[in-house]
């Protein structure tokens, strides 16, 4: 499987806000998570970073 899990860092934690996410999408004040289950959440939050062979997506609060 390709999904990666989406993590919001919060100062020196990470908190999972998401598992299995299939799509990004930017939006207007942030973006579009969007599992392979279907479920969406929207975060104000930009790409801090992306770890493709450990399946990470980490945001930041863009607030």
């Amino acid at each position: 499987m390709c999904e990666a899990d989406a993590y919001l860092i919060k100062g020196e934690k990470k908190e999972l806000v998401m598992k299995s996410v299939d799509i990004v999408e930017p939006e207007e004040k942030g973006l579009r998570l969007i599992s392979i289950f279907g479920d969406q959440k929207f975060l104000n939050a930009a790409i801090h970073s992306l770890s493709l062979v450990d399946h990470k997506i980490l945001l930041k609060s863009i607030e």
